[in-house]
């Protein structure tokens, strides 16, 4: 009895790891029928569309016109007639030197000419009495021409006598120094009581036109025949000059846009030859003088379009180790497709495709790690146009 029990316990044993094991393989084959998780990935349909391709360029703002207000006669202002940093017209009255020389100097010049004319008239009279005389022999020819002589001479006189009444006119005008364009006034450099003389090189006080305002952008001179081009394009277009450029956005140095659009001019460009760039400029509107000269910009120009182009978000494209990019695409079975793209550059949060996309493609933009080509997905669709 004790032989036979440890016999009937191993088959036991057997039996039951026999089917054990039979259990495994079914679970394992059961296991093994179970059709594949798809994977949940966010998804974009992207369709073909006109991209305006634009570059930043840094920039300052500078004054349209500036006018320095010097003095043109000698003297002592008298009255200061402005507020400094208010707007001023052309011609308005700035500055009043003392005018009592200059208006005697006028008064004279004025004597001087009734003079002259009294004298011309004498002159004249008796050049036409002459001129009766010698034809009947009377006097000699040489009396004739000494008062026609005499007459010219005269003549000549009241000229310069009318020229030096203009000259002091003109002087006397100068006693009132007007502002010799519209725009901003700065501070005066010179009060009442100060002596002024003609022409010094110590400005009394400067004007500045703001509205317009100038932005001048510094561009590599690579960059240049984008722009000319561009600007040919868009003059088919729109009828506008061939040498300018308009819709150009201009941020400051905050990133406040400004609401007004800048146009590019192309004249007087030179290229720096030691940093190999353009400078530039561009006329930016500036109503009610809101910005000042001097500011730190960026202007963001457009120097091509690009027609039918993708725009593919940064997230979804990637890049093989010999730097060409990829982008994953649902296919009609829902499995993911490896497609080999051409990318033009980065438009803010997309990079431009021009090549190897259709319309309609639906590309993977999250999840790219738990993916491959195959592999079944469960796509979240959002339309992008």
């Amino acid at each position: 009895m004790t032989k036979v029990l440890p016999k009937y316990r191993n088959t036991m044993i057997a039996i039951g790891l026999a089917v054990a094991l039979t259990g495994c393989d079914k679970e394992a084959s059961n296991q093994g029928e179970q059709p594949p998780k798809a994977v949940s990935v966010d998804t974009v349909t992207i369709h073909p569309q006109s991209v305006e391709i634009t570059d930043k360029l840094p920039g300052r703002t500078s004054a349209y016109r500036i006018a320095e207000v010097r003095p043109q006669v000698e003297g002592i202002i008298t009255k200061r007639l402005f507020v400094e940093g208010s707007k001023v017209e052309k011609g308005d009255v700035l500055y009043q030197i003392d005018p009592a020389t200059y208006e005697a100097k006028l008064a004279s010049a004025k004597a001087d000419l009734a003079s002259a004319e009294a004298t011309l008239q004498r002159s004249k009279l008796q050049a036409e009495r002459y001129e009766g005389l010698v034809k009947n022999r009377a006097i000699s020819q040489q009396d004739y021409e000494d008062a026609m002589a005499t007459f010219r001479a005269n003549k000549a006189a009241v000229m310069a006598s009318k020229a030096a009444v203009k000259t002091a006119q003109i002087n006397l005008d100068y006693t009132k120094i007007k502002a010799p364009i519209s725009g901003r006034i700065g501070k005066s450099n010179f009060t009442e009581g100060a002596l002024v003389t003609a022409n010094q090189s110590n400005y009394l006080a400067t004007i500045q036109q703001l509205d317009p305002l100038y932005v001048d952008l510094s561009q590599p001179s690579s960059t240049m025949m984008k722009l000319r081009q561009r600007a040919k394009e868009k003059a088919k277009d729109t009828g506008e000059s061939a040498t300018k450029l308009s819709g150009i956005t201009i941020t400051l140095d905050d990133g406040t846009k400004i609401p007004q659009k800048a146009t590019l001019q192309f004249a007087d460009v030179s290229v720096n030859e030691s940093t190999g760039t353009v400078n530039i400029r561009a006329l930016l509107p500036n109503p009610d003088d809101t910005l000042l000269p001097g500011l730190f910009v960026r202007a963001t120009v457009p120097i091509a379009s690009k027609e039918q182009a993708f725009l593919v978000p940064q997230p979804a494209l990637t890049r093989d180790p010999q730097g060409q990019a990829h982008v994953f695409v649902v296919d009609d079975k829902d499995k993911v497709a490896d497609r080999m793209v051409t990318t033009e550059r980065m438009l803010g949060s997309n990079w431009i495709v021009t090549d190897g996309l259709k319309d309609g493609d639906q590309i993977i933009t999250t999840g790219l790690q738990s993916i491959h080509p195959g592999t079944l997905v469960a796509p979240k669709k959002e339309d992008k146009k």
